[in-house]
């Protein structure tokens, strides 16, 4: 049989911190997915797609996004096994009983809401799901898999939403714990995995598909759903990973030292298109001529890329002799450059006198781009 092992969609999850445009577009990418998953699911003609928790990134999403997801879905007409993370938790009021008010379940959607055994005997697989019925817990729900019985002849297959102890990184999205072991313990074929939003291998028989369309600048490997194929009950998984995220994001730093480096970052970001979403991490020293074709290189690739962040913070701006030459300007305003010029030599007034410097030659700048 041969399943699809994926998690973290995150319907829902905004972006805030974009231009509303690159928002918008990023959020719309989270469903889309689904539509690439179903058409994933159908061409490779699996048994069935697992998504191993937080298919919503909140309860309060709107009615609306809970209509979206599920006609994204109908691409693939087998079964859907859907497990609450911590995100979505299977509360006694939760999205889960909203989407099941609003109407949009069809029949081959099953909601792995209790700790239960569900039982696809046309494809030859029992679905054994430890569902998070809190958004966290100190106990490992998935130790419930070791008790439960199936029927011979059926393929276990377990579905969990936590951090295996022991392997991943802090900070991830919840402390829910799962035993390293428990695809042994519970005797299962393999044990589908979410919340670490990287694809990962535990071992043969555990692993994490990660969330297939990327949202944050983490390199764990997402973008990865994960083709499974168990030719019986005990054989080894076989489990290929698919590259299916549209969106990459990227973080790069870079320290200016010499007025050069402006152009080797340039040359550099000139390698991304409009699938990078883009953080730059900037520090180190400019004179204001370069900072301004920084400035300039940053507008030209922000149109190129799907979305830039930038902090300029971290820059310390030195203006040399040339910068204030460039500064054209007459009468009283060339003896203010001037007393800025001065005053940027003392080491108590530099960093004003300099940020004054840097002001005046953007507006200046900007008067001779309008003339």
């Amino acid at each position: 049989m041969k399943l699809l092992h994926t998690a973290d969609w995150q319907i829902g999850r905004t972006y805030a911190f974009f231009e509303p445009d690159d928002a918008a577009i990023l959020a719309e990418a989270r469903t889309t997915i689904v539509e690439r998953i179903a058409a994933l699911a159908t061409k490779e003609r699996v048994d069935l797609v697992v998504v191993a928790g937080d298919v919503f990134d909140a309860q309060t999403v709107t009615d609306r996004t809970i209509r979206r997801l599920f006609l994204a879905m109908q691409g693939f007409a087998g079964p859907w096994c859907l497990l609450p993370g911590n995100h979505d938790a299977a509360l006694a009021e939760s999205v889960w009983t909203r989407a099941h008010r609003l109407g949009v379940l069809t029949s081959n959607l099953h909601l792995l809401l209790r700790p239960e055994p569900l039982l696809l005997p046309d494809a030859g697989v029992a679905i054994l799901p430890a569902p998070l019925t809190q958004r966290q817990t100190t106990e490992d729900l998935t130790a419930a898999l070791d008790t439960m019985q199936t029927p011979s002849g059926l393929i276990r297959i377990g579905v969990g939403h936590g951090a295996v102890e022991g392997v991943l990184p802090e900070g991830i999205d919840s402390s829910n714990p799962i035993a390293p072991d428990r695809a042994e313990t519970a005797r299962l074929d393999y044990l589908a995995l979410g919340d670490w939003h990287g694809c990962k291998e535990i071992n043969a028989r555990t692993w994490y598909s990660g969330t297939p369309e990327p949202e944050r600048y983490v390199a764990n490997d997402p973008g990865q759903i994960l083709l499974v194929e168990i030719g019986a009950p005990g054989a080894t998984p076989m489990v290929e990973r698919h590259p299916i995220g549209q969106f990459q994001w990227v973080r790069w730093e870079q320290e200016f030292q010499v007025a050069e480096d402006v152009e080797a970052l340039n040359k550099r970001l000139s390698t991304l298109d409009n699938r990078f979403v883009v953080r730059l991490d900037l520090s180190g020293v400019l004179d204001i001529t370069a900072r301004q074709r920084l400035l300039e290189n940053l507008a030209a690739v922000s149109a190129r890329v799907r979305a830039l962040e930038y902090d300029l913070s971290e820059i310390r701006l030195q203006p040399t002799d040339a910068d204030i030459a460039n500064m054209q300007a007459d009468g009283y305003l060339s003896d203010v450059i001037g007393e800025l010029r001065d005053r940027s030599a003392v080491p108590d007034q530099k960093e004003a006198a300099t940020e004054a410097l840097v002001i005046l030659a953007d507006i200046l700048q900007n008067q001779q781009g309008a003339a």
